[in-house]
């Protein structure tokens, strides 16, 4: 199964892809969407958008999870990374209804919990965790990359114990 693991942004969204095959872990890509701050916030949006459109076009992932939304001191910073959320799942909703692709939602505790087994765990921490578990050299940059993977493996993480539920 191919995972597209999203960690929401308006100037930097990261992504990240990872195969679970048999319960192995293996990172197929990961980057970052740069958005220009000089356009107007519809423009970066659409921009998101049709570079999200690539990224599933290529890789076509069966899940894909995005981080959802957590408390910010600074309320423009939550309203933007909220509308570039919303790109996020339309377009997942809009191009991979197609696909069947199914998306998942997690919150940075949950996230945490799935990669490092402890929901306060710091940056550093679950970096570390997501280089092992993927086997890893060293650890995904940026930053927002590494998230986006570590969000992908919380999904990995999620899906199987939800057919192991299921299955009982």
């Amino acid at each position: 199964m191919i995972i597209l693991g999203i960690d929401p942004g308006t100037a930097i969204t990261g992504y990240g892809v990872i195969e679970n095959k048999q319960g192995k872990l293996k990172a197929v890509d990961y980057g970052c969407i740069l958005t220009d701050k000089k356009l107007k916030m519809s423009d970066r949006l659409d921009f998101l958008g049709e570079e999200l459109k690539k990224i599933i076009k290529k890789y076509k992932p069966q899940a894909m999870a995005v981080e959802e939304l957590f408390f910010f001191k600074n309320a423009k910073t939550i309203i933007t990374v909220g509308q570039a959320r919303g790109v996020i799942l339309f377009i997942g909703k809009n191009i991979g209804k197609k696909r069947g692709l199914d998306i998942y939602e997690y919150t940075p505790l949950q996230v945490k919990q799935a990669v490092v087994g402890y929901g306060r765990a710091d940056k550093n921490q679950v970096q570390q965790m997501v280089k092992a578990i993927l086997g890893l050299n060293e650890v995904p940059k940026p930053d927002d990359a590494a998230d986006a993977l570590a969000v992908a493996i919380c999904c990995a993480s999620s899906i199987k114990f939800e057919k192991k539920v299921n299955s009982k």
